[in-house]
């Protein structure tokens, strides 16, 4: 293990993680750090919150402390519970916007999303070449029967020819496309993008809860 998270403690570790994006609406939110909190006993929340019509969704993110290429990445995870949010455990290239060689650029890689509105499915996605005209994405859909209930592990095995996908320890998707050869980052996030269903639809707060991030290296 060369990096990790177990959350112990009442607040963020701040040599670990930045507050990503933090003022910018995204789609149908606000991303603040007052979505973001720690229990006490070894839990990081991020929350959606509705405050009067403004919603709030939360990030954090490793950029310039901890950005590093390959290695098996994994955290364990309890999925948010209402309509409207997706929440995400993923890996990000500094340089996702440039177009033309993701193994230089490098990727956006999704170990895991989740919404309500499909609740019994896990996603996985591989993006590239940005988020304009020219983007480019694979990914697929995987069945997991109780994955809306109590803590599941997730898994992501990045090395020189492909990535594999792992969800409670089983390998769940492999794909050899847009292999980053970058160094790229960590995000945990919520998201309101309409991806997930309408949010009118669910009450808020609602929360990923998350148990620990671990990084390992051959």
């Amino acid at each position: 293990m060369v990096w990790n998270d177990e959350f112990d403690g009442s607040t963020v570790d701040m040599s670990k993680w930045n507050y990503r994006d933090e003022g910018n609406v995204r789609h149908y939110a606000v991303v603040s750090r007052k979505t973001i909190s720690l229990d006490g006993e070894g839990h990081l929340s991020i929350k959606v919150i509705k405050d009067k019509d403004v919603y709030y969704v939360g990030q954090l993110g490793t950029q310039g402390i901890f950005e590093t290429t390959y290695g098996y990445f994994e955290c364990r995870a309890k999925m948010n519970k209402q309509i409207g949010p997706h929440v995400a455990f993923w890996l990000q290239s500094p340089d996702l916007g440039k177009i033309g060689d993701p193994s230089i650029d490098g990727a956006e890689i999704d170990i895991f999303e989740y919404h309500r509105k499909t609740p019994k499915v896990v996603y996985h996605n591989i993006h590239w070449d940005g988020y304009g005209v020219n983007h480019k994405q694979v990914g697929t859909q995987i069945h997991w029967d109780d994955i809306d209930s109590g803590f599941h592990v997730f898994g992501l095995e990045w090395d020189t020819d492909k990535y594999v996908f792992y969800v409670d320890g089983k390998e769940t998707w492999r794909t050899s496309s847009a292999i980053s050869k970058r160094s790229e980052y960590i995000i945990l996030s919520t998201e309101l993008t309409g991806w997930g269903g309408d949010p009118a639809l669910g009450t808020f707060p609602d929360e990923v809860i998350f148990d620990y991030v671990r990084v390992f290296k051959p």
